[in-house]
C-alpha cells in the first residue's frame, strides 16, 4: 500500500462532496449538518487549495482518492511572526483504521516543515477519537492540554485535545 500526498485535482472534488454528505461517511466526530460545497469548489478555482496562509492536499492510496489533509495559519499574539500552523485530516470510510491517517499526517508534518519557516505545528481532536490521539502521538506531537467546550457538533459542546509538535 502506497499513501501520499498530492495536489488536489478537479475530479477529487466530487469524491470530497460524496464523502461529505452523510454522518454515516463522515463519522461520528466530523459530522457537522449539511454544508454547502460552494466554497470547497470555489477556493479550488481560486488557488487549487495552496494558499499563503492554508492548503489541502489529497490523501492518494494507490492511485485511489483516500481523504485530505489540511493546514492553516493560526497565530499566537499580535505580531506576525507570532504564527504557526494547525493541521486537520479526513481519511475517507472506505480507508479508515489502517494507518493511512498516521502515514498522511506524518507526510504533511515534513512538508510543511521542509517548505517553510513554521516553528510549529498543532493539531486538536474530540476527546473521544482515540484514534486520532494514538496517531498524532505516533508521528511525535505532545499532548498539551484540553480545550473544554471548544466544539459544537450533533446539539452538544465537546471537549478538544490540543497536540503539537514543534521543528526537530
Amino acid at each position: 500500500m502506497e499513501v501520499r500526498l498530492r495536489p488536489v485535482r478537479e475530479e477529487d472534488l466530487d469524491v470530497f462532496e460524496t464523502e461529505r454528505a452523510t454522518p454515516e461517511l463522515r463519522g461520528e466526530l466530523q459530522w457537522y449538518g449539511h454544508r454547502s460545497s460552494h466554497g470547497l469548489r470555489q477556493e479550488f478555482a481560486e488557488n487549487g487549495f495552496l494558499g499563503a496562509d492554508s492548503g489541502r492536499l489529497t490523501i492518494d492510496v494507490d492511485g485511489d482518492t483516500a481523504g485530505w489533509v489540511v493546514w492553516w495559519m493560526t497565530a499566537w499574539g499580535p505580531d506576525s511572526t507570532c504564527w504557526c500552523w494547525a493541521m486537520g485530516i479526513c481519511v475517507f470510510s472506505g480507508f479508515r483504521r489502517k494507518g493511512i491517517g498516521t502515514l498522511a499526517q506524518r507526510q504533511l508534518v515534513d512538508y510543511l516543515f521542509a517548505h517553510t519557516r513554521a516553528e510549529r505545528i498543532q493539531s486538536f481532536t474530540d476527546i473521544a477519537n482515540y484514534g486520532e490521539q494514538r496517531a498524532l502521538e505516533k508521528i511525535g506531537f505532545e499532548r498539551e492540554g484540553i480545550l473544554r467546550r471548544a466544539q459544537w457538533r450533533d446539539g452538544d459542546w465537546h471537549d478538544q485535545i490540543l497536540y503539537s509538535v514543534l521543528r526537530p
